[in-house]
C-alpha cells in the first residue's frame, strides 16, 4: 500500500491542472454553502441576540393586534391581577443623519418597574443609572458602540427623524456591554422614558405592549389566568419565544431558497470531481492493469482512488471553508437588507462563525468528493488485469452502457415530473423533483451527444476535412471520456438559462406590475425608518387636506396599512380609498369587476393576494377573519391575486 500511495502521488503531481481542477470543485461548492449559512445564520443570531437583550428576563407579554394596547392595562395587571413583575414597554424605530443606513429601534421603559426585566438598565457594573431619564423629557441612553459611531456622548443631542418629523434628543448617558453578545444586542438601541417615547411615536396613552415575568408551576399558571381574565378585545398573552419564533419562521423559505441555490454549487462541484476522477482512472487504466496482474487486490485499488478523493476533498474543503468566510462577509450585508426590506429590521454588526457551519461544510465538500469518486473507483477495481489494459474494452463497456444509462434518465426524468406535477406546498418535494430531473437529463445527455454527433458527422467532414472526421468520431470512440464532461457542461448550462429565465420572469412580472400600479403623477409619503419596499408612517391630516385641496390634484386615493398577526402567521393588512380610475391598477385572478368594487366599498368586502390566498386556502365567496383592535372581523373574499393599491398617497 505504500507503493501504491506513492504512484498515486506521483500521478496527482504530474497533473497539476487536472488536480487544481478537482480541489476547485470541490473549493467552488463547499464556499457557497459556508457563505449562504453564515449569512443566514448571522442574522439570524443578530435578531436573537437582539430581541433577547431588549425581551430581557421576560417569561410572557401582552400585546395588541393593532396599536398596541391601553396604557391602563399596565395598572389593571399590576393591582387587580396582583403581578408585581410587570413593565411597560413602548417599541419603535427612528432614524439620524449621524447614522446613515441605521434604524434605531426606540425602547420606552419604566425605570421602576425595569429591575426584574432588563439588568443593562439597573446600574451598576454592567450598566446606566435610567432615573435620569424620569427629569428630562426626550432624553436617552444609548450603547458607547452607537455613541462613538454617531460622534456624540452625554451632554450632547441625538437628531432623530420619526415619520417626518426631526427632533433632538438630549444624550444623557452611555450603556457599556461588558461581552460581545450584549454589545451587539444593544447596538442599535435608544433607551427613553416610557413617556417620552409615546410622544416621540405618537403612541400618548398607548404601549407596544406589557413584559410580564412569571414564574413556572401552578402559582405562575394562576397568575397568567388572572392576566389573561383582564385582557381587553384585541389584546393577546403570550411567551417571550413565541413572538421570535414567527417573526424568525416568516424567513424560513427565504432561507431554504438560498440553501437550494447554495447545493446547486455542490451539484456543480461533484460533476467536475466525478469528471476529473474518472480521467485519472483512465489514464492509469494500463498501470492499474498491470498492477491487478502483480497481484493488487480490487479492493487495494478502489481504497487507493479513494483515497485520492479523500486528499482532493479536504484541500478542496479547506479553501472552500476560507473563501466562504469571506464570502459571507460580504453576502451579510445583502441578506441582512433583504429581510430589513421584507420583513423584519435586523443590525448585524459581524460575521457569525458557529463552527457547526464551517463543519457541515467541510463534511459536504469531503463527502460529496468521495460520492463522486466511488463509480470510477469502483469501476477501476472490478476491472480484470488483462481487460483493463485495452483501451477499446472500456469504451466498448462505456457505449454498451449508454442505452441503460439512458433509460434510467428517462425513468427519473418522468419521476422528476411527477412529483412537480403532485398538489403538495412541500418544498422538499419539489427540490427531490428537481434533483430527478437534472440527473436524469444528465443521464440522458451520452445518448444525446451519440445523436448529436453522427447528425452532424456530414457537417463536419465538409467543413474540416479529415481532421473535422476525426474530431466527430472522437467524441463517440472516447465516450468514456467525453460523456462526463458534456453532462457537466449540459447540467451547468441548464441551471444557469434556467436561473436566468426565472429571474427574467420575475422582472418581467415585476416591470408589468409597475406599470399596472404606479399610474398616478405624483406620490406623497413619508420617509421609511425600517423599510425599502413600501411607505409607512401617517401623514399629518393638514397635510392630506391641502394636498387634497390643491387645484391641481384631479384625482386621488389613500393606502394605509399595518402589520396584524392570524393563527397562520404575520399578514399585512392593507386600507385603500381608492379612486375609480384606480381600479385598473389591480390585477385579479379570480373575481373582480363591478359587483366586486361595489362589494370592496359599501360592504366591506376584501381582496386578497395570491400568496394570501394559497397561504389561508382561501378563494373567491369565502370568509376571512381579521384579528382587529376590537376582536375580529369577518369579511367576504371579492378577488383573489391583487397587485397593489394603484394611485396612492399615505395618510
Amino acid at each position: 500500500m505504500r507503493l501504491l500511495a506513492r504512484a498515486s502521488a506521483r500521478h496527482l503531481l504530474r497533473h497539476p491542472a487536472q488536480l487544481a481542477l478537482s480541489v476547485l470543485g470541490v473549493a467552488l461548492g463547499v464556499a457557497v454553502v459556508v457563505a449562504m449559512d453564515l449569512a443566514i445564520q448571522s442574522s439570524r443570531e443578530a435578531f436573537r441576540v437582539s430581541t433577547e437583550t431588549v425581551a430581557g428576563r421576560a417569561t410572557h407579554m401582552v400585546s395588541g393586534t393593532v396599536g398596541g394596547v391601553d396604557e391602563e392595562l399596565f395598572t389593571r395587571i399590576r393591582l387587580e391581577a396582583g403581578l408585581r413583575e410587570a413593565a411597560p414597554v413602548v417599541e419603535g424605530y427612528a432614524s439620524s443623519r449621524l447614522l446613515q443606513g441605521m434604524a434605531l429601534r426606540v425602547l420606552g421603559v419604566d425605570p421602576f418597574s425595569e429591575g426584574p426585566f432588563r439588568p443593562f438598565l439597573a446600574g451598576g457594573p454592567t450598566g446606566v443609572d435610567v432615573s435620569a431619564l424620569l427629569t428630562t423629557p426626550g432624553g436617552v441612553v444609548l450603547s458607547s458602540v452607537t455613541a462613538a459611531e454617531a460622534g456624540v456622548k452625554p451632554g450632547d443631542v441625538l437628531p432623530v427623524r420619526v415619520e417626518g418629523r426631526e427632533r433632538d434628543l438630549p444624550v444623557l448617558g452611555v450603556l457599556e456591554p461588558q461581552d460581545r453578545l450584549a454589545r451587539a444586542g444593544l447596538r442599535d438601541l435608544l433607551v427613553m422614558d416610557v413617556a417620552s417615547a409615546q410622544d416621540l411615536l405618537g403612541m400618548v396613552g398607548r404601549l407596544s405592549r406589557v413584559d410580564l415575568r412569571v414564574a413556572d408551576g401552578p402559582a405562575g399558571d394562576e397568575a397568567l389566568a388572572r392576566v389573561a381574565a383582564l385582557l381587553p378585545s384585541g389584546a393577546r398573552l403570550e411567551s417571550a419565544g413565541t413572538r421570535t419564533a414567527a417573526l424568525v419562521g416568516m424567513i424560513r423559505a427565504f432561507d431554504l431558497n438560498l440553501t437550494a441555490l447554495s447545493l446547486l454549487g455542490v451539484v456543480f462541484g461533484m460533476f467536475l470531481i466525478y469528471n476529473a476522477m474518472t480521467f485519472s482512472v483512465v489514464q492509469r487504466r494500463e498501470l492499474l492493469g498491470g498492477l491487478r496482474a502483480l497481484g493488487v487486490t480490487r479492493g487495494e485499488v478502489v481504497a487507493i482512488i479513494l483515497r485520492e478523493a479523500l486528499w482532493v476533498g479536504l484541500a478542496g474543503a479547506a479553501l472552500g471553508v476560507a473563501a466562504g468566510t469571506l464570502l459571507g462577509r460580504g453576502l451579510v450585508g445583502m441578506v441582512t437588507r433583504t429581510i430589513n426590506d421584507l420583513y423584519f429590521v435586523v443590525s448585524v454588526e459581524g460575521l457569525a462563525l458557529p463552527p457547526g457551519v464551517l463543519l457541515k461544510g467541510a463534511a459536504l465538500g469531503v463527502g460529496a468528493t468521495l460520492l463522486a469518486a466511488l463509480p470510477p473507483a469502483l469501476e477501476a477495481g472490478a476491472a480484470v488485469p488483462r481487460v483493463a489494459q485495452l483501451r477499446s474494452a472500456v469504451e466498448a463497456a462505456a457505449r454498451r452502457a449508454v442505452p441503460r444509462a439512458a433509460a434510467a434518465g428517462v425513468l427519473l426524468f418522468v419521476a422528476g415530473g411527477g412529483l412537480l406535477a403532485l398538489p403538495t406546498r412541500a418544498l422538499g418535494v419539489s427540490f427531490a423533483a428537481l434533483f430527478l430531473v437534472i440527473l436524469g437529463m444528465a443521464l440522458m445527455v451520452p445518448l444525446g451527444t451519440v445523436a448529436l454527433v453522427a447528425l452532424f458527422r456530414p457537417v463536419a467532414a465538409r467543413g474540416g476535412g479529415i481532421l473535422g472526421t476525426m474530431a466527430s468520431r472522437g467524441v463517440v470512440t472516447a465516450l468514456s471520456r467525453t460523456a462526463p464532461a458534456v453532462a457537466s457542461l449540459v447540467v451547468a448550462v441548464s441551471v444557469t438559462v434556467g436561473l436566468g429565465i426565472m429571474i427574467q420572469s420575475f422582472r418581467g412580472t415585476l416591470t408589468q406590475w409597475l406599470g399596472a400600479t404606479l399610474q398616478a403623477d405624483v406620490y406623497v409619503s413619508l420617509p421609511s425608518t425600517t423599510s425599502a419596499s413600501r411607505a409607512e408612517g401617517t401623514l399629518a391630516p393638514e397635510a392630506v387636506d391641502a394636498l387634497r385641496a390643491h387645484p391641481a390634484v384631479a384625482a386621488w386615493s389613500t393606502y394605509r396599512g399595518v402589520e396584524l398577526t392570524d393563527a397562520v402567521g404575520p399578514l399585512r393588512l392593507v386600507a385603500l380609498e381608492l379612486d375609480p380610475r384606480g381600479e385598473a391598477s389591480l390585477d385579479f385572478r379570480a373575481g373582480g369587476g363591478v359587483a366586486a368594487f361595489a362589494a370592496f366599498r359599501g360592504d366591506g368586502a376584501v381582496f386578497v393576494s395570491e400568496p394570501f390566498a394559497y397561504r389561508r386556502g382561501v378563494t373567491v365567496g369565502d370568509t376571512v377573519t381579521l384579528p382587529v383592535a376590537r376582536g375580529t372581523g369577518r369579511h367576504a373574499v371579492a378577488g383573489g391575486g391583487a397587485g397593489g393599491g394603484g394611485v396612492r398617497r399615505d395618510r
